[in-house]
């Protein structure tokens, strides 16, 4: 017979030990997914209207989940509140479009080898950039201000404002408009419902995106130490690895991720300001406080529930979408209130 110490930690059950009521409890979150769209179809009642919303739901959640997923890492390894975050939205979006524009020639082309090379130039670049922009963030703002929640809004939201005054000097005060590459215009027929290409491609780049973040974060040596970083902070040290390079890897990561995800919204959008990233926050941060805080699983959920409902609604009662979400949230933190998915940490 097996013998345990006092105050030592019992083992964890499996999911297949659970009880019934408890696996349901566990997978709870990832059934509002279809539960979500199945009550859509019901209201909305025309397969093709449906398929369309859902599809430009799908795609609107991927890309608040590309901008939402390096903020999450941040939250849940560094314990960080960084408003700043939009602003590398923003820088991402105008580094990107420039790169596009100039590139014309591919992205006037009807070839989607050309468009497609065009968009992964921009993303390359605007991840460049945002990535880097991140790292003097980190350095400059976010590390004197480690520990201390209430400086850290108060310096993130001043990096936030000093960054967007430095993308009116260098693109100008004016919105910008653009279109997309050729290849990318227009609808495709899928299932028998007209779907915007652009909106199956931005489907396809968060599927990619997150099951590569998986991967990452459960089969590399670099994620386990994140993930353990995020549970126990000091273990992971005492044990010898320098935690503070992962937390600049991780904010590093974050940021060239709002990067790509401002180059995704601009052209999903057509249109890109100095302003779209701090709009934008509003919807991560939903993401980010529902899914649970760290959890890449749960900001992948909450931001295709955010797309999905954010759709529905509007199709069905426009009015009410704006404030669909808030209450999204506050359903969720009425039912769980660490988020659907939070990230266990060490006590």
């Amino acid at each position: 017979m097996s013998v345990q110490s006092e105050g030592a930690p019992a083992h964890r059950p499996t999911f297949a030990a659970l009880s019934a009521r408890d696996k349901l409890a566990k997978s709870a979150p990832f059934l509002l997914l279809p539960v979500l769209a199945l009550v859509g179809l019901a209201l909305i009642g025309t397969w093709p209207t449906w398929l369309t919303l859902t599809v430009s739901g799908l795609a609107m959640g991927m890309m608040i989940f590309v901008m939402a997923s390096g903020l999450t890492l941040v939250f849940g390894l560094m314990d960080v509140i960084n408003f700043g975050h939009g602003a590398f939205i923003s820088v991402g979006a105008f580094v990107g479009i420039s790169v596009l524009a100039g590139l014309g020639d591919w992205t006037g082309a009807a070839s989607l080898a050309l468009n497609i090379g065009a968009v992964l130039a921009a993303v390359i670049a605007a991840m460049a950039v945002t990535g880097a922009l991140g790292w003097g963030f980190e350095r400059v703002l976010v590390r004197p201000v480690y520990g201390a929640h209430l400086r850290q809004i108060l310096v993130t939201v001043g990096g936030l404002i000093v960054i967007e005054q430095m993308i009116h000097v260098v693109w100008g005060p004016d919105e910008i408009f653009l279109t997309r590459p050729e290849m990318l215009k227009g609808v495709t027929l899928f299932a028998g419902a007209a779907v915007e290409t652009y909106r199956l491609l931005a489907v396809v780049v968060g599927l990619v995106l997150f099951v590569a973040m998986r991967m990452v974060l459960r089969r590399t040596k670099i994620g386990l130490i994140v993930r353990a970083g995020v549970q126990n902070g000091e273990m992971v040290e005492a044990l010898g690895y320098r935690l503070r390079l992962v937390f600049v890897g991780t904010f590093v990561a974050g940021s060239a991720l709002a990067g790509l995800g401002g180059v995704m919204w601009g052209l999903y959008q057509e249109v890109i300001t100095a302003g779209m990233g701090e709009e934008m926050m509003i919807l991560v941060f939903v993401v980010v406080i529902i899914g649970g805080l760290g959890s890449v699983e749960g900001a992948f959920i909450g931001a295709l529930l955010v797309g999905l409902l954010q759709n529905y609604v509007a199709f069905l009662a426009p009015k009410l979408a704006l404030v669909s979400n808030i209450g999204l949230m506050t359903a969720i933190l009425m039912w769980r209130p660490e988020g659907m998915l939070p990230v266990v940490r060490a006590k």
